[in-house]
């Protein structure tokens, strides 16, 4: 069994760019950056910055086309691709992309920089606040006063 699939949450590194290869299949591509960071042996945190260039196709292009905009905070599930050309100075030249299928707004800035009011949010984002929500609820009970379960295997 094989598998090709990719999921990045990171930040849009300039706005989408719309072709059409026909008059009804549109294609989009953009670039987005995820970071990573690390502290190294001396103890200094360093940052690493990846470029991943994204491509999508018809209905999710035009989507992208529409909400996407550059330092945006987004999701993307697709495929990695790999294309070979040869240069016009006759060098065989390699790019990888990534072939979106899925793409989720994570964030979406406003003018006032405010939050979201609740319908304007993804759907996703929408179920994760109503969770938290739902989570939360045990921080308003009191601590129980059974300390005496000699089956946990708490050190404490």
């Amino acid at each position: 069994m094989n598998l090709n699939k990719v999921m990045l949450i990171g930040r849009v590194g300039k706005d989408p760019e719309i072709n059409y290869i026909k008059e009804d299949v549109p294609v989009v591509r953009f670039s987005m950056a995820t970071n990573e960071s690390y502290k190294t042996k001396e103890g200094e945190w360093r940052d690493i910055t990846e470029w991943h260039n994204i491509i999508a196709w018809r209905q999710i292009a035009k989507y992208c086309d529409n909400n996407i905009k550059k330092g945006m905070l987004i999701f993307v599930e697709g495929k990695l691709q790999t294309r070979q050309w040869e240069g016009q100075d006759g060098i065989k030249r390699y790019s990888t992309d990534i072939i979106v299928d899925q793409v989720r707004l994570l964030e979406k800035k406003q003018d006032s920089g405010a939050p979201l009011p609740e319908e304007e949010l993804p759907p996703a984002k929408q179920e994760t606040e109503n969770k938290k929500n739902d989570d939360d609820s045990f921080l308003n009970e009191e601590p129980s006063s059974n300390n005496n379960n000699k089956n946990d295997d708490l050190p404490f």
